[in-house]
């Protein structure tokens, strides 16, 4: 058991949105002793110290948390969790002290591989969509699949393809061809090796979460993103142009099914697999006529989902990641503020296309009501200011009583901030009211 008077030193590793979300909780804790991000964003800076880390040196990581006695490594982002960063801490003699909040290797290919995550799912009886899996071998036989499947089509890329590797096909011949591109051409790379063609699920999408030792878990605030770049659910697909928290309609009889369908046979699983987790999981959900169906696990933390779901929580978040790490968190419990919060993300101009990076920010003394999460943004050493390092650039999240009341606050701070080329969705949350 932890000392409970020694402070702790945290590295958070990431640099979005999601990881400025974290931070900013992180550092308003009593037992935080010093705070890294590494990388960081501009926003990070207010919370603690930004390092210039590379995610995939991982040798570089262990020097750093040797040489600044870091006592517990939070991972934002699913890439280091999937290419076995927490693996490479415990086959460590120093490391394996350090406890690590993210699952192992094996456990991370709940996101790292849609295939495994679809026999895991049907393995224990999670209500998911219908599907087959295909590769180079097999990719003749997926004809005869999709014949026997009511269009439309979705194709999913098995590995990770940084949120582009999902097609949506209306047409089997549509759906032969892509899976070509996929298989035959590597459209996404490697990722694309094998390929999972599903059932399309008609519904209304959103995210549910829970931070598990990996034997008991607790329930966080659910959270409905919005992903695509044009208003009214158009365009191409983006990283989220924003997010509302609590979801209207997730009620307790819905909320209920989701922790007996699927929460509770997950951690299960997980067990009986004997899969090491510590940490979020991300239950990326349709809502069919009142039934939760998984699209999709992640090993993290959702992103816009977290800069709405993470101010909601009025717990001490760095208590609770100690309490993971010590399997304390079956004696846990969250405290939730039951007020709305919305987030709305202001991205750069050409977004999720090509953009330019560079553009000052400015109008952050205007913003009233409301927090402000950097994601793609950099502090300039040689004059100070803020400019936009990326495609989404800031997410504004504000609460309220009532949805109508957050998203105002938003919008009218989201007003407020400049920079060239400044574009954001009007829309959000506007589909719940």
């Amino acid at each position: 058991m932890r000392d409970s008077t020694k402070k702790i030193n945290v590295l958070l590793l990431g640099q979005g949105g999601r990881e400025h979300a974290l931070a900013w909780k992180i550092s308003q804790s009593q037992l935080l002793g010093k705070l890294f991000v590494a990388p960081g964003n501009a926003g990070t800076i207010e919370t603690g110290e930004n390092f210039r880390l590379d995610l995939s040196d991982f040798n570089a990581i262990r020097d750093f948390v040797m040489e600044h006695h870091v006592n517990l490594v939070v991972v934002g982002p699913e890439d280091p969790l999937v290419k076995g960063i927490h693996d490479f801490f415990l086959n460590d003699p120093v490391l394996k002290s350090v406890p690590l909040i993210g699952p192992a290797a094996d456990a991370a290919r709940l996101e790292g591989s849609k295939d495994f995550a679809k026999a895991f799912m049907t393995k224990y009886k999670i209500p998911t969509a219908g599907y087959r899996t295909f590769d180079r071998e097999s990719i003749k036989s997926a004809a005869a699949f999709l014949d026997s499947m009511k269009s439309p089509f979705v194709l999913k890329a098995d590995g990770l393809a940084a949120g582009k590797g999902v097609l949506i096909c209306n047409t089997k011949e549509e759906a032969m061809a892509e899976l070509s591109l996929m298989i035959e051409n590597r459209k996404f790379g490697s990722a694309s090796d094998k390929v999972v063609i599903e059932e399309f699920l008609n519904g209304i999408e959103l995210s549910v979460f829970v931070l598990t030792d990996g034997i008991s878990y607790l329930l966080l605030p659910e959270a409905k993103d919005y992903k695509r770049i044009g208003e009214g659910d158009t365009g191409l697909n983006t990283g989220g142009m924003g997010s509302v928290s609590p979801v209207p309609f997730a009620d307790k009889t819905f909320m209920d099914k989701v922790e007996r369908r699927i929460i509770i046979p997950t951690i299960g699983g997980l067990k009986t697999e004997k899969l090491d987790y510590k940490g979020f999981i991300f239950f990326g959900l349709m809502n069919v006529s009142g039934d939760p169906y998984v699209i999709e696990y992640n090993v993290r933390m959702g992103d816009p989902e977290a800069e709405a779901v993470i101010p909601r929580i009025k717990s001490d978040l760095l208590e609770l990641f100690i309490a993971t790490a010590e399997n304390r968190l079956a004696k846990g419990s969250i405290d939730i503020d039951n007020r709305y919060c919305i987030s709305v993300f202001l991205v750069s101009e050409g977004y999720p296309g090509q953009y330019k990076k560079g553009a000052e920010i400015t109008g952050y003394d205007e913003v009233h009501e409301s927090l402000v999460f950097h994601a793609g943004t950099i502090k300039e050493e040689s004059s100070g200011k803020i400019i936009t390092n990326g495609g989404r650039v800031i997410a504004v999240s504000s609460f309220g009583r009532t949805m109508k009341e957050a998203l105002e606050t938003s919008y009218r701070n989201a007003a407020r901030i400049q920079f060239r080329g400044k574009y954001y969705r009007r829309d959000i949350g506007k589909d719940l009211l």
